[in-house]
Order: structure tokens, then C-alpha cells, then sequence
């Protein structure tokens, strides 16, 4: 343990912004926040809960390579180029995160769980009120935020929450489900299409994951059985900037409602390549009807169909991981949590980025930029009414030391240290380049 970590556990850590999670989302947000001239471990914290870098992207199975991933882009300031299609996405895009983290100098804790994050006026472990009015002066931005974890307490003026969902498969639940005598597991479990050699697949769900999954233990198992709650949508035809801005619309829409987001798939539908047509050609793709109950030996249904399997594969998604928000009451009756951008309505000190229309890499690349320009107006508006009530002094920038001369809002670009997100670092671009070399 370093003399950091002796030191948060033995006390609450004041720190402007933390940000929770490493993934697309939260290295968009993080790389913002240096842009600003925020420095990490003084200004603001990332916190990780993963053992190493590369976000839900490091437990993704084998077989998904590099080139079968679709739409992965870029993290601002630095381009993934040079990869190579056939290495399994978990190594090309952890490796590519690392050298990202270690580019800009981005000191990701890790790993790092994160317990609760709740209202500092209530206090770590109390009930707050909330009989009382939470933002007595209107801005939504009253106190501070204490944020719990395995390595200590932090209070905070602002939290970039960017946890993503993979924490989180949704198992649903059919009748008889425990009593079946062969092996259940999801998608986050999925180890690649060899462990279902010869044995009988039933495979559950409509969504990219679900075909990809069936398309290549099909060509292994001894039998496929596919079934959806819902007939498949196919998407024939280009996918351009219209469209997903019509996608991202429904999307947007439901959250702005206060509703839990929907999958991508069921907005944009599947997308009808090659891989597609020729599944369903050879009947791979031959969708049934949800079953009704699970069976000791397989699934039934109603009407008095049963199929045997050794196997029941849910590939039926994730839901958002944010139970350590629940202190923070954000939820609106709907059960999702009603955003403005990136803010959310119930608490403006909270920003979620990767949620809802923000979940593709390059939605998360614009939350991350928008959560941070909010917050960096929140904290002038804070740093500015502390010194109206006479909490700080008025000073020239050009008249503080060096090291926090980043802080003052409004400064020029200019003023900002190198270290805050300029150039290379010493050798961060022959990594990269040996990264994605495959060295």
C-alpha cells in the first residue's frame, strides 16, 4: 500500500470531480477534464473497479476479433491505428486504452469498487432527509458529495459517473428455471464457441450477441435452438448519419422521460450483411418463440413443444450499473433516471456518460466532452460565490504559483502546464505502435 492509499483510508479526500470508471466513457471524460487544466490525484479521480485497462472490452470473449467489431471508435486526442483485425478485441483495444492512459498521464486507480455514492450533508452511513428541500438555492448544486469505495472516502463537488453495464447481465427468470440438469450461463460468461462442441444449444436473445453467438457455436454444437421474446427487425440497406440520429433520438427520448434506456438493436434492428444472409440461409437463423418454462432436460412451451439442450445460453443483454448511486434517490418512478445532456435532473452535481444515448464509443466521446464543460461551469459558479461570501480571496493568476495557476477559470489555454494534455509523453507513441504490432 503507497503513502496515498494509507492516507485516503485514513481520511475523507477533498477533490473537485470524480470520475467512476475507465471505459470509453470515463477516459473521454477524464481526457476533458486535463484538457480544461484540471490535474488528476489533486483535481479530480479515476476510479476503476477492473484489474487493467480496456473497460468491458478486457472480458470479452476470444473469438470476437478486432475486425468483427463494429463501430469502435476512436478516444479524442489519439487515433487507434495500425490494428490488427484478426487479434481478439480484448487485447487490441486494452492495449490501445493503456497506451491512451499512459499518453495523457491519466493515473486510472485501480482496482478500485465503489460502494456508495450519497449526499455529504447526511454524512457517510446516516439517512438524509429528504422531507427537506435538497437544493434550498435553486442551482441544484447544494454541498458536496461524498463518494465511497475500497480505498477511502472522497467528497466531491461533482461526480462523471461512467460505469457502463457489463456488471450487470440481466438473467430473466421462467418458470422451472432451477431445476434444469444441464449448464445455464451469459453472454458476460461466454468463453467462445469451442466449449459447446457437440453438445445441444438453445441460445436466448435477438441482439448482436445473441446472432454472433449462435453463428459460431453452430458450426460446433451438435444443435442450435433460437429463440427471442420478439420477431428479429433486419436493417437492409446503408446505416448513415440520418439514421443514427434518428436512433439516438428514441433513445434520448426515453430517458428524458425518466425510463430505463432500450438495447441499441431494438431501435436499429440487425444489421443484414453477409454473415446475416448466409445464417439464414442455411437456417441457422431460424428464430422460435420465447419458450413458456424450463424443464430438468430443456425448454417447453404451451403447446406442447419441448426441445432438449445441454446448454441455455442468455445472450439477453445488460442493464445499467448504478446501484451505487441508490443513496442519491435519482430514479424517477419510470426506473431509469431522468437526464438533461448528460445531468442529471434530480441532482446537477451528477453526470452520467456511457447511459442511454450516450452508450456507443462515439456517443460516450461527446457525453464525456459535454459532462465536463457543465462541470467546469458548476465549479466557477462555486468557486466564484466562495469568494462573494469571503471563502477565497480574489488573486491574479498570473501572480499564484505554478502549480495552481490550472484551476483559475477563464484562464488561457496558453497558461495551462504541458502535463495537462499536449504533447507525448516519452515513449507513449512507440507503445502504441508496438501495441497494435501485436509485440
Amino acid at each position: 500500500m503507497n503513502d496515498f492509499e494509507v492516507k485516503a483510508k485514513a481520511t475523507v479526500r477533498d477533490i473537485d470531480v470524480v470520475v467512476i470508471g475507465a471505459g470509453q466513457a470515463g477516459l473521454s471524460a477524464a481526457y476533458h477534464l486535463r484538457r480544461t487544466g484540471l490535474r488528476p490525484d489533486r483535481d479530480f479521480v479515476v476510479l476503476d473497479h477492473a484489474p487493467r485497462p480496456g473497460g468491458a472490452w478486457q472480458f470479452r470473449w476470444p473469438s470476437l476479433t478486432y475486425g468483427k467489431v463494429h463501430g469502435m471508435h476512436a478516444l479524442p486526442g489519439m487515433e487507434l491505428t495500425g490494428a490488427d483485425a484478426s487479434r481478439p478485441s480484448s487485447e487490441v483495444i486494452g492495449a490501445y486504452f493503456t497506451a491512451y492512459e499512459e499518453r495523457f498521464d491519466l493515473r486510472v486507480h485501480r482496482p478500485v469498487e465503489v460502494s456508495a455514492v450519497r449526499d455529504a450533508g447526511a454524512g457517510a452511513g446516516a439517512t438524509p432527509d429528504f422531507g427537506a428541500d435538497p437544493d434550498p438555492d435553486g442551482t441544484g448544486t447544494s454541498g458536496r458529495l461524498l463518494v465511497e469505495t475500497s480505498e477511502g472516502t472522497y467528497r466531491t463537488r461533482a461526480l462523471i459517473n461512467a460505469t457502463g453495464t457489463w456488471d450487470r447481465p440481466f438473467w430473466p427468470r421462467y418458470q422451472g428455471q432451477e431445476t434444469f440438469r444441464g449448464r445455464q450461463l451469459h453472454t458476460a460468461d461466454y468463453p467462445g464457441p469451442e466449449a459447446f462442441a457437440g453438445l445441444r444449444v438453445i441460445v436466448v436473445g435477438g441482439g448482436a450477441s445473441g446472432t454472433q453467438h449462435l453463428m459460431e457455436i453452430a458450426e460446433v454444437a451438435a444443435r442450435t435452438t433460437w429463440v427471442t421474446r420478439r420477431e428479429p427487425v433486419y436493417r437492409d440497406g446503408p446505416f448513415g448519419e440520418m439514421e443514427g440520429r434518428a436512433a439516438v433520438a428514441l433513445v434520448e427520448e426515453r430517458v428524458r422521460q425518466g425510463l430505463p434506456p432500450q438495447s441499441v438493436v431494438s431501435v436499429t434492428g440487425l444489421p443484414l450483411n453477409d454473415s446475416i444472409k448466409r445464417a439464414r440461409e442455411q437456417g441457422v437463423l431460424d428464430r422460435n418463440p420465447m419458450f413458456d418454462g424450463i424443464t430438468p432436460t430443456g425448454v417447453a412451451w404451451d403447446d406442447g413443444r419441448t426441445v432438449d439442450a445441454d446448454v441455455i445460453l442468455w445472450a439477453t443483454g445488460f442493464r445499467a450499473a448504478i446501484d451505487h448511486l441508490a443513496p442519491l434517490r435519482l430514479r424517477e418512478p419510470g426506473g431509469g433516471i431522468r437526464l438533461d445532456g448528460t445531468r442529471a435532473v434530480r441532482d446537477a452535481r451528477v453526470h452520467l456518460v456511457g447511459y442511454g444515448p450516450s452508450a456507443s464509443t462515439i456517443g460516450a466521446n461527446r457525453a464525456g466532452r459535454a459532462a465536463v464543460g457543465e462541470i467546469r461551469r458548476l465549479l466557477r459558479r462555486e468557486e466564484r460565490e466562495e469568494r462573494e461570501q469571503g471563502g477565497l480571496p480574489g488573486q491574479d493568476p498570473a501572480r499564484l504559483p505554478e502549480e495552481n495557476r490550472a484551476r483559475i477559470p477563464g484562464q488561457d489555454r496558453a497558461q495551462v502546464p504541458a502535463e495537462a494534455g499536449g504533447p507525448l509523453r516519452d515513449g507513449a507513441g512507440a507503445r502504441v505502435a508496438e501495441a497494435f504490432a501485436g509485440r
